[in-house]
């Protein structure tokens, strides 16, 4: 029955690639900036400033090369599944066609987090630099209006270190909230306001680390290890995985360059220029502003939502401290605005494999947009970005998006075996080595995060299956159509 559906859900994947003419019109050097452009975001904005303050002291940058060495692993894995199975139900669908139903749901609850839960992580930092542009305007939000209803206290583990208070973000409520009304009236992504936002992105992280170069003070990388406080994953070698493990989801970028294999006008040569190719030109920029960072701003200093304007405003150049911040606040806008379409066309693609409730693929009249599905979405995520802090929230989007990797290139490991006839116009390099070091290294990421891992697997996983087995399983049309 099982091997049934699978084959099912392939055949159905494989008929809406031949009804999809994708044209090849994407050369190396554009999958290379698709990635540039998606892989800079709330990683090196936020996350970079508060691993290195909370965890990894200036070790961040080492911490920025075992997380690029992971991804890179994965990233080869999704560049097989999308060259075979290219689709835009993304790793949803390549579970559902590989492992059959049950892991599909899996994953596509993981992928919550993945684009949900990090909409909300990427809020909370625009919040940061939002309200520190305000205060340069002299326009000032109460605190209470800026902060979290949850606190986490990073020197006590798990779940153990929360705590409530009376606040929540408003700026980050809001900012979903807005995209959300423009995902309803279907507001359409221009490529040129697109590209200008990534071209800006970059000149601001090149002007801010040519700028700060000089003013690196060699005082502030000692220790360039901290020692690790005992019982804590603070500092020391913990603190370094720690931070690889949460960094890691500053990466996850990569899957627009893995998901254009078939526009790829030669997939077998340009899929790995372009996955290896961003990684490496975003890793070494990543560790360029992280060693400017922790060298300008002692790390203890940087446990902020804006570290990279806290820098800034310590070099005391007016000019760079305006254009980081305005930066800042239009780079990480549309990179939630990505976020949240994402999910939605996930949950969309879930509801017409029955999977969830029809609601969610309902389409609008007059939008023609999956209305109340991106209504749900946006209240959730929004709700979530008002209330949690961006540490909690970091954690359990990597430790996600970790989880979800391990599965992508466990199924590469089993659709070859299972289906090694399939067409591939790219495959792994170092086959099976490749994809099983992916599944150990993203397993040893994990372990980084230890304290959150209660959360995701006690309360988080369960509620997910839960819903499988009350709903989905009674509702799955593969599993309906294979009776």
């Amino acid at each position: 029955m099982r091997l049934l559906l699978c084959k099912k859900s392939v055949l159905v994947i494989q008929q809406e690639t031949e009804s999809s003419q994708l044209k090849r019109s994407l050369s190396a050097l554009n999958l290379i900036s698709l990635g540039i452009g998606c892989i800079i975001g709330a990683g090196i904005f936020v996350m970079t400033g508060m691993q290195a303050a909370q965890y990894a002291g200036p070790a961040i940058l080492i911490s920025f090369v075992l997380a690029a060495i992971v991804c890179g692993f994965a990233a080869l894995c999704y560049a097989e599944l999308a060259s075979c199975l290219p689709v835009s139900g993304s790793a949803y669908s390549y579970a559902y066609a590989t492992l059959g139903e049950l892991p599909a749901w899996i994953m596509g609850w993981l992928l919550l987090l993945e684009y949900g839960i990090a909409a909300s992580t990427v809020a909370v930092g625009w919040s940061g630099y939002f309200v520190s542009f305000l205060k340069d305007l002299h326009v000032f939000i109460p605190e209470a209006l800026t902060m979290s209803t949850l606190a986490y206290d990073a020197n006590t583990p798990g779940l153990a270190g929360i705590s409530t208070r009376e606040a929540f973000n408003l700026p980050a409520f809001g900012s979903v909230m807005l995209l959300t009304w423009l995902l309803i009236i279907g507001i359409k992504e221009s490529a040129t306001v697109n590209n200008f936002i990534v071209i800006l992105k970059l000149i601001i992280l090149v002007l801010f680390v040519c700028a700060g170069f000089s003013h690196v003070d060699a005082v502030n990388f000692e220790p360039f290890i901290p020692k690790n406080i005992p019982g804590t994953e603070r500092y020391g070698w913990q603190g370094i995985l720690h931070a690889a493990a949460v960094i890691s989801f500053a990466y996850v970028g990569f899957e627009a360059v893995s998901t254009a294999a078939q526009e790829a006008k030669n997939p077998q040569r340009d899929m790995p220029i372009g996955i290896l190719g961003s990684l490496g030109i975003c890793t070494v920029l990543y560790m360029l502003v992280a060693y400017v960072l922790t060298g300008v701003v002692h790390y203890e200093k940087l446990d902020v939502a804006d570290p990279i304007a806290v820098a800034v405003d310590a070099l005391g150049i007016n000019w760079l401290i305006w254009m980081v911040k305005v930066g800042a606040v239009v780079g990480l806008f549309s990179v939630i605005l990505v976020l949240l379409y994402g999910q939605t066309r996930i949950f969309y693609s879930m509801s017409k494999d029955g999977l969830l409730p029809p609601i969610f693929s309902k389409v609008h009249g007059k939008y023609k947009t999956p209305h109340l599905n991106t209504l749900f979405v946006g209240l959730l995520t929004g709700g979530v970005a008002g209330f949690t802090p961006i540490d909690i929230l970091g954690d359990l989007v990597s430790l996600g998006t970790l989880l979800a990797f391990a599965i992508v290139c466990f199924s590469v490991l089993y659709l070859r075996y299972k289906n090694p006839e399939m067409p591939r116009s790219f495959k792994v390099p170092f086959f099976p080595i490749t994809p099983v070091l992916g599944i150990l290294s993203c397993a040893w990421l994990m372990t980084g995060i230890l304290g959150m891992m209660e959360l995701l697997f006690i309360y988080y996983m369960p509620i997910g299956i839960i819903i499988y087995f009350l709903y989905g399983r009674k509702h799955s049309k593969v599993r309906a159509a294979a009776s």
